[in-house]
């Protein structure tokens, strides 16, 4: 098996039968979640489970880009105990940063201790429907990523890319249809998701997620 570089910088991928991604590790040695870690060539890779991450979910569907690199300074919304944020960590490497907010007091421990290896994370605990409260913790990102389960989720991401995305950023909105509307079709939410965003934001890429992650979808935007 052969690793690769993909052509999203800081991605890498298998060559075998089926793809599957990997990122360098940023801490030789030590996984985040179990993980498998894999030797080529004198680096070192950590295995991307695409069914405990949205954004590795992302990946094997396909999804054009992201707007995280090497160097990048990112946002992630919904940060829990860190699975995709070490993936993150590991892209951006020790030149960019990850401000990695979550608003449970639990998983923001669990999050402290991976900082203390990861010193290009900054654990927030915040709420992020209320972006102004931690202004002072911040600066502007290249890349706003959320992953948040509540129901005005797509007010909470449009907000943050209004209050933190560089002109010309990226985000990255994980949709959970059924933390919107469990009543109505996940295609519905989508589409009323999608006239949201287009009023502020440029879509550039969207993919359902299904079956890796029922009932969600990842939009990449662009800021104007």
């Amino acid at each position: 098996m052969r690793i690769k570089e993909h052509k999203l910088k800081g991605i890498y991928f298998t060559d075998g039968k089926r793809k599957k991604f990997l990122t360098k590790n940023l801490v030789k040695g030590k996984s985040v979640y179990g993980e498998d870690l894999i030797r080529d060539g004198g680096a070192e890779y950590r295995l991307w489970d695409p069914q405990r991450s949205k954004l590795g979910a992302g990946l094997v569907k396909g999804v054009s880009q992201i707007g995280i690199y090497p160097g990048s300074i990112v946002l992630y919304l919904g940060a829990s105990t860190g699975t995709t944020v070490s993936h993150v960590s590991d892209i951006v490497g020790p030149e960019g940063f990850v401000f990695a907010l979550d608003f449970a007091p639990r998983t923001t421990r669990e999050l402290v201790f991976l900082c203390e290896d990861r010193k290009n994370v900054m654990p927030i605990l915040a709420d992020a429907s209320q972006p102004k409260t931690y202004l002072h913790l911040m600066s502007s990102v290249d890349c706003v990523f959320q992953d948040v389960a509540q129901r005005n989720q797509t007010e909470i991401f449009m907000k943050n890319c209004k209050t933190y995305l560089k002109k010309e950023g990226f985000g990255i909105y994980a949709v959970k249809s059924r933390s919107i509307d469990v009543a109505r079709k996940p295609r519905q939410v989508f589409r009323e998701v999608r006239e949201e965003l287009e009023k502020t934001l440029v879509v550039v890429d969207f993919k359902e997620l299904d079956p890796l992650e029922k009932d969600h979808c990842v939009f990449v935007v662009k800021k104007k």
